[in-house]
Order: structure tokens, then C-alpha cells, then sequence
């Protein structure tokens, strides 16, 4: 375990597995469709995307978006901003967003509505995490990892201040390392 980290949440097994539950999920789900567009909310579903999308069996397209709001504090500290445009074209396409963690919702809601602008086919959502404890927005995602309580989690793609991100399991940040 690193010497900042309380305790583990979810061991890097944990997470494969559950992982390897929610490709099937989206399997399932997307059984119909020709091919998926994937976009991940950087940087912290950089790890989660790229296990994941090794377990969807359909041709997958991927782009990248960035949302500032956390900057170096444990909570939002500004609106969410996007601060990266998507490449890809999403007219008519079946897209699935991908993010790290579902907390306040303000992320979600952003994002999902400047994608929905794009008109897309069907527009889903899924998270690695889901804190409803601090839910602010009512938005619902689609497909859901793992459900926490309300606690500052790090690792596996989960940052604070942009570190703990490589740590390959996830874990309850002491908080003494929290400022």
C-alpha cells in the first residue's frame, strides 16, 4: 500500500473484474449497433477507458475531452469548464462517455449537453465511481462501476493535484495529503 493512502477501496483485481462485468453490460446493451464512438473525459478516465474498450467486441472510435473544475482542491472550485473540443463528427453516431468519477453531476450535465448538441444517435453515460452523496444535479449514468461513499478517493486514473493518477488500485487519500 503507498504510505498516503488510509485505505484500499477497490484492489487492482477488483476493478479488472468489474471491468470485465460492465464490457459485457455494454456488449449487451450496444448488441445491435454497427459501431460505438467512445469519448473519455481526460485525464481521469484515461485507465478505466483503455481497460474498458479492450472489452467491447464492436468496431470502437474514440475521442478525448477535457472538463477543468477541480484545479488542486478536493471539491469544485469552479463550474466545469471544457477546455478541449472533440474531433470526430457524432451526427447519427451511437456515442458512450466515459468519466472517472460521478460526483456533484455538474461534469456530467455539461458534458452530456454539449455532446447531445452534436446530435447523436443514442448518447449514453458511464463511470468507473458513483458518489450520490454529493449529488447536486439530478443525472443518472447509465453504467456504473463501483459506488462509493463520500470520501476523497485516489488512484487508477483518480488524482489530487494530478498525482496518486498510476496508483493501480483505489484508495482513500489520508488527510494530511489532502491540501
Amino acid at each position: 500500500m503507498h504510505p498516503h493512502i488510509s485505505e484500499i477501496l477497490f484492489s487492482e483485481q477488483v476493478i479488472a473484474q468489474r471491468i470485465r462485468e460492465l464490457g459485457n453490460e455494454i456488449n449487451r446493451h450496444f448488441a445491435q449497433i454497427d459501431e460505438l464512438t467512445v469519448i473519455s473525459i481526460i485525464n481521469g478516465a484515461i485507465p478505466f477507458t483503455a481497460d474498458l474498450i479492450r472489452q467491447i467486441d464492436l468496431p470502437v472510435r474514440i475521442d478525448c475531452i477535457r472538463v477543468s473544475s477541480y484545479q488542486n482542491a478536493t471539491s469544485p472550485v469552479q463550474a466545469p469548464n471544457i477546455i478541449n473540443a472533440l474531433r470526430l463528427d457524432l451526427r447519427d453516431r451511437h456515442v458512450l462517455i466515459l468519466d472517472d468519477i460521478l460526483d456533484t453531476g455538474h461534469t456530467l450535465k455539461k458534458v452530456y449537453q454539449s455532446i447531445a448538441d452534436l446530435h447523436p444517435a443514442s448518447l449514453q453515460f458511464g463511470v468507473l465511481l458513483e458518489k450520490k452523496a454529493r449529488r447536486a444535479v439530478e443525472v443518472q449514468p447509465d453504467f456504473v462501476g463501483f459506488q462509493i461513499p463520500d470520501a476523497f478517493v485516489v488512484g487508477y486514473g483518480l488524482d489530487f493535484a494530478e498525482r496518486y493518477r498510476n496508483l493501480p488500485f483505489i484508495g482513500l487519500l489520508k488527510p494530511e495529503f489532502q491540501q
